[in-house]
C-alpha cells in the first residue's frame, strides 16, 4: 500500500469517525527572560511562552481559532501536513491567504489525516525565531509499532535580539558580507537546556521518543548513550525501522525513535541534547552547546558512566539508509527542476539569497488567489510574477528537483504540501563553489570528501531535507496535491527572509474546477487592501505594471572558488535494518 493510499483510507476514516477538537490561540507579545541571561520580548499565545504542544487523534479535525493582537499580519501553518483539497488551509501569508491583521481572526481546519509529528508556527517573517511555535502530535489510530508510552522532546534556538532587529542589520544597505555572528541559547521542551524535566522510564516497557526541532537556525545532535533508538518516522512519514546511535534534526526536522528501558533499573542514564552550527565561529561553551537529560529509572539510582566515544564512531541516521514503511518505489523523472542556493550583493548593496534566478518576494496577490482567477493563463508561471520565482507542474506530473548547494552553509529545505523522496546525494562541481564566510568553521582547504550517494529499494520520504555544504541533493515528488505550495529554506528568516525560496503551482486547472476558497479569506484580503484575483500584481495577462523593483545583482558578488583536490575522506557509518 503506497502512502497516497494509505491518506486515502484515513481520510474515510476521518469523515465517519473524526472529532472536532476547537482551540483558541490569542497571538500576543509576551515579554520573556526564556534564556535566564536576557529579558526580551516575544511572540507567544494566549499570555504564555512556550506555547503549549497540542495534540489530536488521527482522524480528528482541529479547529483552530487564531486572535491577531500583535501589531503586524501575522498567519499560522501546520507544518509538514498536506491539506488535500484545503490547500488554503496551509497558512503561509501571501502564497494561499493574506495575513490575518492586527485585531482580526480566522479559524484554521485542519485535518488529522497523517499520524505522525508536526508542528505549528507563524508563517510571517520573524513568527518562529520570536517564539511563535508549538509542537503539533496527531496520535495513530493504528500504529504499526508497539509501545507503552509517548514521550515528547521539542528543541528550539533563542536569541537576545528580536528578528526584526537582527534583519535590519542583514538587509541593511551598505551592510556587505554577514554580520557578526549571534549565539543562541538552546531550549529543551520550552526552557533553557538543562533544565528540562527528567524522562521516567519503567524496567523493560517501550517508549516512542519524538524529537522535533523548532530551531530557527541551529542544528541538533540527538543521543541515548546506553540505549539504541530505533526509527519509525520521519517528518511524519512512518519508516521501516533503524536502528541508530543518534540522529542529527536541521532547522524543522522530526524523528520518531522507539527506546526499549533495561530490564534492570539500578542505574539512570543521560540523554544528550547538542545543539550547534558550523556557519559560526566554534567556541566551547557556545558553539556547539550540549545539554543533557535524565533517563530515570530510580530517584536515588546512580547515573551511569558511560565510555566517552567520538561521534564518528557512532552510527547516524542517514535519509538514504532508511525506507518509507507505506512509500513506493522510487517516482520518475519525467522533468528536472534545477534549484541552487546562492547569496548576493545588490546595486543598493542589500544582501539577498536566492535558489532560482531572482530571491522571492511576495507577491501583491495571493498566489492560490492568481491560481484561481486566471483562467487558462493560470498554467502560465509568468502570470504570478517573476519574484514568486513559480514553478507550474501538471497534476500527477513526477517532478525531480535537483538542488545544489555550492555555499559554505547547510540549507534546511521544506517542502509544503506534502512530502518528496529522497533519491541521491553528492558534491557539486568544483567550478560551481563559493568561498564560506570568514566567520565559519571552515575554509575551502577542510572541507571533507562527499561521496555520491543513492536510494536502495523503497526511499524515503519527508518534508524537510538538510542540503549541506558543497553537496546537491536529488528530491522527486508527484504533483498530486492541487494547490500552490512554498518550497524554501527553513533557516528562519535570515535566509527564507532574504529570498531563499520558489513556489510550485501544482495543477492550477484542476483547482479551478474542484477548490472553494472559503469568503472569510477574501474578505480578510479585501479589509486589507489586497486584490484576490489577477496575475501578481492583480493586473490581467502579463501586464506586470507596479510589480516591486527586482534586486540587480552586483558584479562579483558571489565569487565561485574552487575545491581542492586534497581534500579527506570522511568516514560513514549507515544505520543497521531491523530483520
Amino acid at each position: 500500500m503506497n502512502i497516497l493510499t494509505f491518506i486515502s483510507l484515513v481520510l474515510l476514516g476521518h469523515v465517519c469517525l473524526g472529532e472536532y477538537v476547537r482551540l483558541t490561540w490569542n497571538v500576543t507579545y509576551v515579554d520573556t527572560f526564556r534564556d535566564g541571561i536576557v529579558h526580551r520580548r516575544a511572540k507567544g499565545v494566549n499570555g504564555q511562552v512556550p506555547v503549549p504542544p497540542v495534540y489530536i487523534n488521527q482522524g480528528d479535525t482541529l479547529l483552530l481559532t487564531v486572535h491577531n493582537e500583535l501589531d503586524v499580519p501575522t498567519s499560522i501553518h501546520s507544518h509538514g501536513l498536506r491539506h488535500d483539497g484545503a490547500t488554503y488551509m496551509d497558512g503561509a501569508a501571501m502564497v494561499t491567504q493574506c495575513g490575518i491583521p492586527p485585531g482580526e481572526s480566522f479559524t484554521y481546519e485542519i485535518y488529522g489525516a497523517q499520524a505522525g509529528s508536526y508542528w505549528l508556527h507563524g508563517h510571517r517573517k520573524d513568527d518562529v525565531a520570536d517564539g511563535l511555535r508549538a509542537p503539533f502530535i496527531i496520535l495513530d489510530k493504528y500504529s504499526p509499532y508497539e509501545y507503552d508510552e509517548d514521550v515528547l522532546i521539542y528543541l528550539e534556538d533563542w536569541y537576545p535580539t528580536e528578528v526584526p532587529k537582527k534583519m535590519a542589520e542583514i538587509l541593511a544597505p551598505n551592510s556587505v558580507g554577514p554580520p557578526a555572528p549571534t549565539f543562541a541559547t538552546g531550549l529543551v521542551n520550552g526552557y533553557s537546556g538543562n533544565d528540562s524535566r527528567p524522562i521516567q522510564f519503567v524496567p523493560g516497557k517501550r517508549y516512542r521518543i519524538r524529537v522535533i526541532s523548532m530551531s530557527s537556525t541551529m542544528y541538533w545532535r540527538f543521543t541515548t548513550p546506553g540505549h539504541k533508538l530505533e526509527i519509525i518516522e520521519a517528518d511524519g512519514v512512518t519508516s521501516e525501522p533503524c536502528l541508530v546511535d543518534g540522529f542529527t534534526l536541521a532547522p524543522a526536522q522530526r524523528y520518531s525513535a522507539i527506546v526499549t528501558a533495561h530490564e534492570s533499573g539500578d542505574f539512570n542514564f543521560i540523554y544528550n541534547c547538542t545543539m550547534y552550527a558550523d556557519f559560526i565561529p566554534r567556541i566551547p561553551g557556545l558553539n556547539p552547546r550540549i545539554y543533557t537529560g535524565l533517563i530515570e529509572y530510580q530517584r536515588d539510582a546512580p547515573i551511569k558512566q558511560m565510555e566517552v566515544v567520538g561521534d564518528d564512531q557512532l552510527v547516524w541516521a542517514d535519509d538514504l539508509s532508511m525506507h518509507a514503511l507505506h512509500g513506493e518505489p522510487a517516482l520518475p523523472m519525467e522533468r528536472q527542476v534545477v534549484l541552487e542556493t546562492r547569496a548576493f550583493v545588490s546595486t543598493e548593496r542589500i544582501n539577498y539569497r536566492k535558489l532560482g534566478t531572482l530571491p522571492y518576494t511576495e507577491p501583491l496577490v495571493p498566489s492560490l488567489f492568481t491560481a484561481m482567477s486566471m483562467g487558462e493563463q493560470a498554467m502560465d508561471p509568468r502570470v504570478y510574477g517573476p519574484q514568486a520565482q513559480a514553478y507550474v507542474v501538471p497534476l500527477n506530473q513526477s517532478v525531480e528537483i535537483l538542488l545544489k548547494n555550492p555555499q559554505g552553509q547547510p540549507h534546511s529545505q521544506h517542502q509544503h504540501g506534502g512530502w518528496f523522496q529522497i533519491i541521491e546525494r553528492g558534491p557539486v562541481d568544483r567550478s560551481e563553489l563559493e568561498e564560506p564566510p570568514a566567520q565559519a568553521n571552515f575554509s575551502l582547504a577542510n572541507v571533507p570528501f562527499i561521496p555520491v550517494r543513492r536510494y536502495s529499494g523503497i526511499p524515503m520520504s519527508r518534508d524537510t531535507v538538510d542540503v549541506p555544504p558543497f553537496s546537491y541533493v536529488k528530491l522527486r515528488f508527484r504533483g498530486d496535491n492541487p494547490g500552490v505550495h512554498l518550497h524554501h529554506c527553513h533557516l528562519n528568516p535570515t535566509h527564507s527572509g532574504a529570498g531563499l525560496s520558489i513556489t510550485f503551482v501544482v495543477a492550477p486547472d484542476v483547482l479551478q474546477k474542484t477548490l472553494r476558497i472559503p469568503q472569510a479569506l477574501y474578505e480578510m484580503c479585501a479589509r486589507q487592501g489586497i486584490k484576490t484575483e489577477g496575475n501578481a500584481v492583480g493586473n490581467w495577462g502579463l501586464d506586470m505594471t507596479g510589480l516591486p523593483p527586482v534586486p540587480v545583482e552586483l558584479p562579483n558578488s558571489s565569487p565561485r572558488v574552487p575545491l581542492p583536490t586534497d581534500a579527506p575522506p570522511s568516514p560513514i557509518n549507515p544505520p543497521q535494518p531491523i530483520n
